[in-house]
């Protein structure tokens, strides 16, 4: 963590973290990609009406934004939190898990876009989600 940081925190004016067509088109991508992860697993032997909690994952520009999806996710029930991002490009992640849900396509895919929407409400990008069928 910056000098600057530690004394004024993260208030400064880090602009927006993705356009509106950037976000639209990560949309687009984890609409897709939720139904062929659900696919996947049926491998696994995890049925329709299966619960899972399933780990999500958020990135934004800034620790207020970071901090703000968190309390918002929390608020949904969820557990997580956030912190600087491992690629020290001043990114933030949001990361924690969901309470459990069934892993039909219907309800992975509306959850997948809610998480989208919520994030693009707090300028952070929703990057996907896992999940383990040993829970």
């Amino acid at each position: 963590m910056s000098i600057f940081k530690k004394l004024f925190g993260d208030k400064q004016d880090n602009g927006p973290y993705r356009s509106p067509a950037q976000y639209a088109s990560s949309r687009s991508g984890q609409l897709t990609k939720a139904p062929q992860t659900v696919a996947l697993l049926r491998n696994y032997g995890v049925t329709a009406d299966r619960e899972l909690k399933l780990e999500y994952f958020f990135y934004t520009n800034s620790a207020d934004k970071a901090a703000a999806l968190s309390k918002s996710l929390a608020d949904l029930g969820y557990e997580g939190g956030y912190g600087e991002s491992a690629g020290g490009r001043n990114e933030f992640v949001i990361t924690g898990w969901t309470s459990p849900m069934p892993m039909d396509d219907q309800t992975v895919r509306e959850w997948t876009g809610r998480m989208c929407d919520t994030g693009s409400e707090h300028d952070c990008e929703f990057d996907g989600w896992g999940t383990t069928p040993e829970q």
